[in-house]
């Protein structure tokens, strides 16, 4: 510990400090522990050289099968989408990348204005009065938004549709453990039905298998108990369909990720969280306000809430003590770059491309789309041999979906023994064409190119 060059402190300091606590060394200190546990043989082998290191890295990395080396039909909350060169070199400047989290509005005018034109972009994306400077990740803010919910109404029993994603279901399961929240899952169809009592129905639409949902009368059922509509949504789907404040929902919650961010391998994400402005003091994280000082210049501040609100738990309306800031002013760089009308163009390329690739596929042999409804741009595809074993034939052959079983315990009793498939704007005919042609090989049938 002496020869720690991180230490600030000088031997004479050490000697002081030991004596003052009644020890002769710092081993003393450590008494409790058995003496074969304070140094443990880890087992590790020889450090490596930065050249070593780089060449063994990028051995592992050639392990991996990225989402662009093959056709890639994976989405719903976490999407492969077209990012635009400037986005990261902008949001990645070091302004942003190195800035400390904005307590000192003074010296953080930069970071709170970009996280202030986030806000205002996503509040008119989504329709919403107010929306923070973001949640964890589209889970949390699932979550968080139930709490909201329990603290508003002082009802602790939470409806969530079936159709809402699985993550999401289960990281609300997991917050609802401490307060002792009761979850009742129904299918959307019964999700209205379930509003009596309960504190708010969560509703998502598009729901997790692409199919469009009347948010419009689970939140008059909603209101009409007294309780509150949460409405899972994504920021593409926004662009087209009728946004969450525009068909009643109080809270509308989601995934930023498509909106500019890397996919990553898991991570950082970005959960958008917006309400009602009669319900803002009791939202969660933080909010960026737009205010003038002394002399009538605007500025920049962290509005209604303090550090201290978030240390104090017991007073704290959330225990989320920091926020996604630099993948929100990402999605701000995205917003602003694309605009309205790109952002539409964007949604509009996916939505197209799987109706007609859904077309295409309903016309093969023991196929057809399973939806209970009109979808955006994704679709449930049901065929004879089941999805488990379709997705892994597929993979086999470097195209990936998602098996439905995955978002229940158990698919097959759930009836959703199916796959999921998704169109953005990076789906290509000749995507399109390999999953098509895939399939109806499982089918013992073929579709060429030719026939789109």
């Amino acid at each position: 510990m002496n020869s720690n060059p991180y230490s600030p402190h000088t031997p004479e300091e050490r000697a002081a400090m030991l004596q003052r606590v009644g020890v002769g060394s710092v081993d003393d200190l450590l008494g409790a522990i058995p003496k074969d546990a304070r140094h443990p043989r880890l087992g590790i082998g020889a450090g490596m050289s930065e050249i070593e290191v780089q060449s063994h890295l990028e051995l592992l990395a050639k392990l991996n099968t990225t989402a662009g080396a093959g056709p890639f039909f994976i989405g719903g909350s976490i999407q492969r989408r077209y990012i635009p060169a400037a986005v990261p070199v902008l949001a990645l400047r070091g302004e942003f990348l190195t800035a400390y989290t904005p307590y000192q509005a003074e010296v953080s005018q930069g970071t709170l204005q970009a996280v202030f034109e986030y806000q205002s972009l996503m509040a008119e994306l989504l329709a919403m009065d107010v929306v923070n400077s973001s949640m964890y990740d589209g889970g949390s803010a699932v979550a968080e938004a139930a709490f909201m919910a329990v603290r508003v109404t002082g009802r602790k029993k939470v409806a969530v549709a079936t159709e809402v994603d699985y993550t999401y279901r289960r990281t609300l399961r997991t917050y609802a453990r401490g307060p002792e929240l009761e979850i009742v899952e129904v299918p959307t169809s019964k999700l209205a039905s379930a509003a009596a009592g309960a504190a708010c129905l969560i509703v998502q639409h598009p729901d997790a298998f692409g199919t469009l949902v009347d948010v419009r009368q689970i939140a008059d059922a909603a209101h009409a108990a007294d309780a509150l509509c949460i409405q899972v949504t994504e920021p593409h789907a926004c662009a087209l369909l009728e946004p969450p404040g525009a068909v009643g929902a109080d809270i509308a919650v989601g995934e930023g990720q498509p909106l500019g961010i890397a996919m990553a391998y898991g991570g950082p994400h970005l959960g958008i969280f917006a309400c009602r402005e009669a319900l803002v003091r009791q939202m969660p994280g933080r909010i960026a306000g737009q205010t003038l000082d002394a002399n009538g210049t605007r500025g920049f501040v962290n509005t209604l809430q303090t550090r201290e609100q978030h240390i104090r738990r017991e007073k704290a309306t959330s225990n989320i003590c920091t926020n996604e800031a630099l993948a929100a002013i990402t999605a701000a760089v995205y917003l602003s770059l694309l605009g309205p009308e790109g952002l539409r163009a964007a949604a509009r390329a996916g939505v197209s491309r799987a109706h007609e690739l859904a077309k295409r596929l309903a016309a093969l042999p023991g196929c057809a789309i399973a939806n209970d409804g009109p979808f955006f741009d994704r679709f449930t595809l049901r065929c004879e041999i089941g999805g488990w074993e379709l997705r892994n034939a597929l993979l086999e052959r470097g195209i990936q979906v998602e098996a439905t079983a995955s978002h229940y315990v158990d698919g097959r009793r759930q009836g959703r023994d199916d796959v999921i498939v998704q169109c953005t704007e990076l789906i290509n005919d000749a995507d399109a064409d390999a999953l098509v042609n895939a399939i109806a090989e499982r089918a013992g049938t073929r579709e060429t190119a030719g026939t789109r």
